[in-house]
């Protein structure tokens, strides 16, 4: 076990969540700090693929997200107007690794906060600058106070502080594509215990079953990056889509409000280095990307294990953190490159792209989760 006194978590999300919660059940004396004053949990809906919740079940928490949520057992493609074209089941698919679990963000947020319930943690404190050397990691924080700790990681998301003062500044790079999301207190006729995906030439929109009837939409439209103002963004987002079938459409129709609805540019961060001296990246921080394999917090879940993993069995922080990055670039990438192909499906023409979802689209997303089967 690496001899290490203070670590610090930058990052209350779900990858900072769980890597506290894991470094803590391994031994290491762990804080965490948040820059915001509240918990708070950015987004709408959630779908935790079983790799996930196999960490989860390893940090014992994996009992409060099923129960707040639901089970999620097949992922399907439709095309605009509603007629399926490919129906995967998740259930054969991950077999003994568990069940896929769709869940609201602020319950998920809730079961997570549960690990970390003796980590001390700071909230409304930011980082504002990091020191190394061979010794230890000095950080500075808004609040005015400095403290030393043996290692820092980097859970900050994917417009990390800790990355941009120690590895890299460099910008996410858009993907492309818009991304406007929603919860609704509704479940379409047709949508049962799934995540389907209604494609069509430049625009998705994702239907994912949630908890106590409640379903999660995110809807998509490939273009140039612009700013969506909340101020009649519901009229303008059923105005985008209204060309999609019932099913789109009685799940627009459900919604009532400007607010409810995140607008955000879709945007990713290539793997690169993701340690230097005493400080580490993970989740987004790390390695963001496009959302469309539903796998960006389950790699920050397996980075938070696989992480506190390598600090136990390692034998100095350098050797556990050279592991650490060995052992997540090749299942990251992988993510990041299969995330890109469903992306890259929308340049298809629409007969084309019809007749390969029918005729390969089972095979070929059981092949996209196939390498995440076996544990990280």
């Amino acid at each position: 076990m690496v001899n290490i006194d203070r670590i610090l978590v930058v990052g209350g999300g779900i990858a900072g969540l769980t890597t506290a919660a894991a470094l803590h059940r391994r031994g290491f004396t762990t804080e965490l700090v948040e820059r915001q004053p509240t918990w708070s949990a950015p987004g709408a809906g959630f779908m935790v693929h079983a790799n996930g919740m196999r960490m989860l079940r390893a940090l014992g928490l994996d009992a409060g997200v099923a129960s707040a949520g639901t089970v999620c057992r097949r992922w399907q493609f439709y095309d605009a107007k509603g007629c399926l074209l490919s129906d995967t089941d998740l259930t054969a698919l991950w077999g003994e690794v568990g069940a896929c679990i769709g869940i609201v963000r602020p319950l998920l947020h809730s079961a997570l906060k549960q690990g970390v319930a003796d980590v001390p943690c700071r909230l409304g404190i930011a980082v504002t600058s990091v020191t190394q050397d061979d010794r230890g990691v000095t950080v500075a924080f808004s609040d005015g106070t400095r403290r030393a700790y043996d290692l820092v990681v980097g859970a900050d998301g994917i417009r990390s502080t800790v990355r941009a003062l120690t590895l890299d500044a460099t910008p996410p790079i858009y993907l492309g594509a818009m991304n406007w999301r929603s919860i609704a207190p509704i479940r379409p006729a047709g949508l049962e215990s799934a995540l389907q995906m209604h494609v069509d030439d430049g625009r998705i929109v994702g239907l994912v079953t949630m908890g106590v009837g409640l379903t999660y939409s995110f809807a998509i439209s490939i273009g140039p990056q612009f700013h969506d103002p909340v101020e009649g963004r519901l009229e303008r987002l059923r105005v985008r889509f209204a060309g999609f079938g019932p099913r789109v459409q009685e799940y627009l129709a459900a919604l009532e409000s400007d607010d409810q609805i995140i607008c955000s540019a879709m945007e990713w961060v290539p793997v690169m280095k993701v340690h230097s001296g005493r400080v580490v990246l993970v989740g987004d921080a790390a390695h963001a990307s496009s959302p469309m394999l539903g796998q960006g917090g389950c790699m920050a879940m397996e980075d938070a294990c696989v992480l506190a993993e390598e600090l136990h069995a390692g034998a100095t922080i350098e050797t556990a953190l050279a592991g650490f990055a060995k052992r997540r670039r090749p299942r990251v990438e992988w993510v990041q490159q299969q995330s890109m192909a469903v992306m890259q499906m929308q340049s298809l023409p629409a007969g084309s792209r019809t007749i390969a979802l029918r005729e390969t689209g089972d095979r070929t997303t059981r092949a996209r989760f196939a390498a995440l089967v076996a544990a990280p």
